[in-house]
């Protein structure tokens, strides 16, 4: 959930023109990475929940791609995404550990 709240907090600087597009897409991407790790745990196998886990992960990769994007344009700065970057490895790797640990 701190990923969450700190996608929150880096996107709210963003320009109020990308309210519905940048901004948008990079809140729900990475709302998604937490809903899709609680819905697969929910499922009745191992092999949904890691399905579920794959999403988390490609979705995980679509919020980096859009901080790149937002870095790009000057929204933020490569100090801003710092916590967000370091976070982002942590999830990645708890992802993986326990995706490897379902198989």
């Amino acid at each position: 959930m701190e990923f969450i709240i700190i996608i929150y907090r880096i996107s709210r600087e963003f320009p109020k023109e990308e309210s519905y597009g940048l901004t948008n897409q990079i809140r729900r991407a990475a709302v998604s990475i937490a809903s899709n790790i609680a819905e697969g745990h929910s499922r009745d196998s191992k092999a949904e929940f890691r399905h579920f886990l794959s999403y988390s992960k490609g979705s995980l990769a679509e919020v980096e791609t859009q901080l790149l994007i937002a870095q790009g344009l000057d929204y933020v700065t490569a100090e801003d995404l710092i916590p967000a970057y370091e976070l982002r490895e942590e999830i990645s790797k708890m992802i993986y550990t326990l995706s490897k640990k379902l198989a």
